[in-house]
This record gives structure tokens, C-alpha cells and sequence, in this order.
């Protein structure tokens, strides 16, 4: 099962895949781990390549929702952060789009997509209207969270279901006694009796609120807001244009989640306090009521403050009648307090209901940033890349010169686009898809790729060392000669290569070959490499016995936690709670884990289809005085003084065996024989041998 682990980390680099998005603000996306745990289990499953790039770019439409988590890996500078100028956030946004098609070339086609953004390609036959063609596929993406689609059969969604039915039961109980409030985190809700009502007014008993938004449900339709502007109701309030004239009162039902609040502050002299009113359309039925503050900053990050996100208002709830006048409907001390003391039952239920949603926000779906969905617009060529200056109306399309024509105009829906092409780049006659692939397959497991620049096919890249092969490999891949394997099985193609004659070679030097070549880019031997970070660290964690081995889930924290736009400090990276793979470790850009990034770990700001391979003096000292390696140190120490036998030759021979899976030659037993456990475990573990695949 952990397989997948180590293959999935490849293609994280590729992506740029992290858990902040960079930029100065970088803030923390909550839930990315969600497609960390889907690539995991596509490579444990051995999916077909082919599936896993139509998943990756429209699982939302094939119950692989957490899959388009791919598209939005890469940083992005978040819309509430460019301000309020509407140029500047159509340079966001056309930054973001960006983003993708660079993540959809490198990884998927082995392209620079992004050379032609401003100008064709100068290089390859890509040009403007291709760029901006592709784009067009995913203008219904945008950088943040949504509730993932899932197949019924996933586990998540049954057990989702589930406590949903919980939920239910305990709700039906209430309701026998009057109404109730819920605290889900990003928003509170209060439900009470159906009522019918063509308007709604809360008067607030706090002098200063402030309402991200507020939404009213009904029984017939439970989960459509009655509340949002789109739907003709109109928001009425005092103040009605906020603090300073600058957050009216209209925000508070125009289903924008983010940071674009209204913001009520009454006078300390004034004696009416922050009031709001919604009229209907026409009379609805309602028994629900929601209000959210800033709930979109609340669902991307959990870390910029420990306390409740929505401060808790105390209202009064009052409903227009047919006569005109005013009908109280409920108050929130009433609901929270009164009826409590007259049903003492009803704590049970609460508690339990508490509960339950505590269950589902970690159990059933989660909000994940996985991309959010919104409405495509007719996409433009931006005249030397600016949105400023939009040109021709341009179709959803691949790259013309690759047969790219879907067939598709601009009233194709979101997810037609990305379907269809996420068909053509996984067709089998597709040139590029499959030889980037196996490509990249060789580059991990030989250490350099047949195209020794992975990620870049184009002429600017490197020309194939055997183009023949490659080309072998590819049609391999997608119509497979060996019976037992599948098409498009990565482990398929895997398992055929290090089972290869070349893969067995011994890695011993040849000083003949080295004249000819001294790179060994013919294979005339296996080329030794320095193994990655984090199979350094799970290794260490490994002999010591502390590796936690559980699979997936949420990440575990080394940082602080960040307050607006302070940086990440690291405040635990050798604790307990840190003893999981490195691939769990929460990965946030532009911070250093102060032990492991010295081994070339990715700063995830770019794609890293080859990490870079170098040799400092910081290496060897957080190899031998890092807290992490003193620590780990000691409990090698003692698991080679429990399980290497009673005399100190035995315990050393044990450490040799445990970290350099051989015994110790006569002058290195000699050396270590006066030398404590704790000590040879760590220059072991700063050895040549340890560090190197040989």
C-alpha cells in the first residue's frame, strides 16, 4: 500500500501541488489534502493513466469530484487580496487561468503553455488563439473549495449519509418542543416553526455586526436559499450603507462568500440598533434562518484564528403578515435559553446534534479546495496577454497542430468542455500524452528521463537519447503485448522496467564506458543517486521503530498558527504528532522545514519535474545535529540495545544491518567499538551508503 505513496509524491512535484497558495498573503487552503489522498489511491489501485487525467479534469462530472483538486494545485493570488479595481481583478483572474493551463501542459503534455499567453510560442507550433482556446475549456473553474461530487459508493459519501439520518432524528425531536440553533463552524442556523411570510426583518440586540450572508430556507425546497438577490429578494437595513458608507446592506444576500461583508455599527448615542429586512418577491413558506461571516475565508483556511469565526448575534426574528403589520417569530434567547429551561430534554439532543456535525465536518464530505465551479464566459484573445485588451472570440479547443478541434462554441456547458477535452488528451493516438508518461516513469526509476527534460517535449527541450524506444514504450503503454497487464497500467510499466536487464545492472564504474559515456545516458550501468528527502526521513523513521503507518487523511501541522499575513513559523518538526511519512507533512510554500529542505525538498512555487541534486555542508549538519536526527538517534540506540543482543559487537552489528542493510568490516567495528550507540547510528546515517541508491 505504500507504493502509491512514493509515486505519488512524483507527480505532487510536477503540479506544484501545496497546502498554501503562495503569493505575499499565502494562505492556507483547507482540505487540499483531499487530492493528495486520491492520487495516493489511484497509483495504490493501479487506475489506467487514461482515467486518471479524464478524473483529474472533470471528476466532477464522473464522481471523482476530489480529482479536479489537479487543476488548482498549482499558487494563485486569491481574489479578495488585488482589491477592488475591476482591472485588477481581471489580471487575477487571468493570472489563475494561467496557472492551470500551466499545470494541464507540464504535467499532462509535456508543454510551455504559458510562452504563448502574450505572443505565439517562439519555439514550439502553439499559438495565441491556442493558448486562449484552452483556457476557454476551464473558464468554469476558479481557485477554491466546493463539497467534492462522489460516486454512492464512495466511503465518505455513506458515511455522510449516515450521520445525515442521525441528524434527522435527532432534528424530529426537537421540533417537538419549539426551535433550535446550530453551530456548524462557518455559519449558525436557527430553525422554528413553518411560517408563510412575503417579508422577514431581524433586529440585532448587538450594537456592531457584521453579515457575510444571510440565507432563509423553506420545507419545500430544502437546500435553495428563498434569501438570494438572483431570486428578486431585496435587502433593506440600518445602517444601510455600513461602516463609513463602505459595506452596505445589499451584500448580505448577494451569494458572494468572501470577504465582501455588510457591516452594521449603530451609534453609541442611537438608541436603534443594526436591523435587516428581506422582501420576497412573493409570500414563501420559511423555518430556517442562516447568517455567515465571511464564510469563504472560514472554509479555505482554519488557521488564521482559533476562535469561532461567526461572533455569536442575538436577534429578535420578526415576519410581515398579510394585514402589514409585524409578527415576532422567534428570538434567539428564547430558542437557546427559554425553552431549554421549559424541556430539559432537550440538552440531550443538542449535545448530541453538536456532536454529529463535529462527526460529519470529519467523517461524511468535506468542503475541499478542489476548485470551485462558476458559469463559463465567452472567452477572448487578450491582445499581448492583457485582459484590457480583448480580441476574437475563441472556441474551447485543444492545440490545432495536435488535432485539437472539440467541436464545441461558447454556450458549451463547463463541464462538456472539460469532459471532451480531457477525452481528447486521453486518447491513445494522442502523440504526446503516453510518451510524456512513460517518459517520466523513466526518469524516476532510472533517474534520467529518455527526454531528460520531462516536462518540456518541445524544441526548447532536450531531443530523445532513444527515440525508437520511446516510441515502444508509449504504444506498450496504451496497447500492452504482455497479457497480464493492463492498458494505461502505470504499474504495469513500472514493473516492466525494473525488472529490465539495464535496472539490474550493477552500478560498479567502468573506466573504458566512462570515456565513451560518462553520464551513462546508454545504461552500461545503474546510475547510483542521492535517494529524496522524505524517503531520507521515513527512512531514519523507520529504523527507529516510530513510523506511523496509517494511510491518507489529514496533514500533520509543524507550523504556527498564521494570523492575517504573518509568515509560517515552524514550531514542532520533530515531535510525536510528526513521526508519518513526509508526504503527510503539511506542505506550505515559501517556508523552509528547517531540516529537510537543505535535501532539495520543492518550494512547490514551480514545476519540479526533476528536483534539483545538490551537496552542502547544511546537509551534513541537520544529518547530525538537527533535534529530529538526535532524537531518532536515541531510539535506534535503544531498539539496537533491545534486539541486537547482550554485548556491544552484536547491538553494532545490528546498526549496520538496520541502516545499511550489511555487516561491519573488521576496521569499521574496531572504530566503533568505544563509541556510543546513539553516536554510530548517526554517522551512519550521514554515510554515502544511507543516502545513496548505489
Amino acid at each position: 500500500p505504500h507504493f502509491g505513496e512514493r509515486w505519488a509524491q512524483h507527480w505532487l512535484d510536477v503540479i506544484r501541488w501545496a497546502e498554501s497558495n503562495g503569493s505575499e498573503s499565502n494562505l492556507y487552503r483547507k482540505n487540499a489534502w483531499h487530492y493528495r489522498d486520491y492520487v495516493v489511491r489511484a497509483f495504490n489501485e493501479d487506475r489506467p493513466y487514461d482515467q486518471f487525467i479524464r478524473e483529474q479534469i472533470a471528476g466532477d462530472s464522473l464522481g471523482s469530484g476530489e480529482a479536479t483538486g489537479f487543476l488548482v494545485a498549482g499558487p494563485h493570488v486569491p481574489a479578495a487580496t488585488v482589491g477592488r479595481e475591476p482591472s485588477a481583478i481581471r489580471q487575477a483572474r487571468a493570472d489563475r487561468m494561467d496557472e492551470i493551463l500551466q499545470t494541464v501542459g507540464a504535467s499532462v503534455m509535456g508543454m510551455t503553455i504559458g510562452c504563448a499567453r502574450c505572443h505565439n510560442h517562439k519555439f514550439d507550433p502553439i499559438s495565441i488563439t491556442d493558448y486562449y482556446a484552452m483556457a476557454a475549456v476551464f473558464q468554469d473553474i476558479e481557485f477554491g473549495s466546493r463539497f467534492p461530487e462522489f460516486d454512492p459508493a464512495h466511503p465518505r459519501r455513506k458515511q455522510g449519509e449516515a450521520l445525515w439520518s442521525k441528524i434527522a432524528e435527532q432534528r424530529k425531536k426537537l421540533r417537538q418542543t419549539g426551535g433550535w440553533e446550530e453551530d456548524w463552524g462557518a455559519f449558525r442556523e436557527w430553525h422554528f416553526g413553518a411560517v408563510e411570510t412575503s417579508a422577514i426583518r431581524l433586529r440585532f440586540k448587538n450594537p456592531s455586526v457584521t453579515i457575510d450572508e444571510l440565507q432563509v430556507f423553506g420545507p419545500a425546497e430544502r437546500n435553495v436559499n428563498l434569501a438570494h438577490h438572483g431570486k428578486g429578494a431585496r435587502a433593506l437595513g440600518f445602517p444601510s450603507e455600513g461602516n463609513e458608507g463602505r459595506h452596505p446592506v445589499e451584500r448580505v444576500n448577494d451569494g458572494d462568500f468572501g470577504t465582501m461583508a455588510w457591516r452594521g455599527r449603530a451609534d453609541q448615542k442611537s438608541k436603534e440598533k443594526p436591523w435587516v429586512q428581506l422582501n420576497f418577491v412573493e409570500a414563501v413558506e420559511i423555518d430556517r434562518v442562516r447568517l455567515s461571516s465571511n464564510r469563504e475565508y472560514y472554509f479555505e483556511t482554519d488557521y488564521l484564528t482559533q476562535k469561532p469565526y461567526l461572533p455569536r448575534y442575538d436577534f429578535d426574528l420578526e415576519i410581515l403578515e398579510p394585514d402589514g403589520n409585524w409578527k415576532p417569530a422567534m428570538g434567539t434567547w428564547y430558542l437557546t435559553r427559554t425553552l431549554n429551561e421549559l424541556h430539559p430534554e432537550r440538552k440531550k439532543s443538542l449535545a448530541e446534534i453538536q456532536q454529529l456535525i463535529s462527526r460529519l465536518s470529519e467523517e461524511g464530505p468535506q468542503t475541499g479546495f478542489v476548485g470551485r465551479l462558476i458559469p463559463p464566459k465567452v472567452t477572448h484573445v487578450l491582445h499581448r496577454g492583457s485582459p484590457e485588451s480583448p480580441r476574437d472570440e475563441v472556441a474551447p479547443a485543444g492545440i490545432d497542430i495536435l488535432k485539437g478541434s472539440l467541436g464545441l462554441d461558447s454556450q458549451t456547458s463547463g463541464a462538456r468542455r472539460r469532459a471532451e477535452f480531457s477525452g481528447w488528451l486521453a486518447d491513445g493516438s494522442h502523440p504526446l500524452t503516453a510518451r510524456v508518461m512513460v517518459n517520466r516513469i523513466w526518469h524516476h526509476v532510472f533517474g534520467t528521463g529518455i527526454v531528460s527534460t520531462p516536462s518540456d517535449f518541445g524544441s526548447a527541450g532536450a531531443t530523445p537519447s532513444h527515440p525508437q524506444l520511446l516510441d515502444w514504450l508509449a504504444a506498450e503503454f496504451v496497447s500492452p503485448t504482455q497479457h497480464q497487464t493492463k492498458p494505461w497500467s502505470m504499474r504495469g510499466m513500472i514493473r516492466m522496467l525494473v525488472m529490465s536487464e539495464p535496472f539490474r545492472r550493477s552500478s560498479h564504474p567502468s573506466l573504458e564506458a566512462r570515456k565513451v559515456d560518462a553520464g551513462s545516458r546508454l545504461l552500461w550501468r545503474f546510475p547510483p543517486r542521492r535517494v529524496a528527502a522524505e524517503v531520507l526521513r521515513d527512512s531514519i523513521l523507520q529504523a527507529s521503530g516510530k513510523l506511523d503507518r496509517r494511510i491518507g487523511g489529514r496533514s500533520y501541522r509543524i507550523h504556527n498558527v498564521k494570523k492575517t499575513y504573518a509568515q509560517w513559523e515552524v514550531v514542532d518538526n520533530h515531535g510525536p504528532g510528526t513521526w508519518r511519512r513526509m508526504l503527510y507533512q503539511e506542505r506550505m510554500r515559501r517556508v523552509d522545514d528547517q531540516i529537510f529542505t537543505a535535501f532539495d525538498f520543492p518550494d512547490c512555487g514551480q514545476v519540479r519535474a526533476k528536483r534539483p541534486i545538490s551537496t552542502t555542508p547544511l546537509q551534513a549538519l541537520n544529518l547530525m545535529n538537527s533535534p529530529f536526527v538526535v532524537e531518532q538517534s536515541k531510539f535506534i540506540a535503544a531498539r539496537a540495545e533491545r534486539e541486537g543482543g547482550g554485548n556491544k559487537e552484536s547491538q553494532i552489528r545490528w546498526l549496520f544491518e538496520c541502516l545499511l542493510s550489511r555487516s561491519p568490516q573488521a576496521d569499521e567495528m574496531k572504530a566503533c567499538e568505544d563509541v556510543a550507540l546513539q553516536l554510530v547510528a548517526r554517522s551512519l546515517m550521514n554515510s554515502n551508503e544511507f543516502g545513496f541508491l548505489p
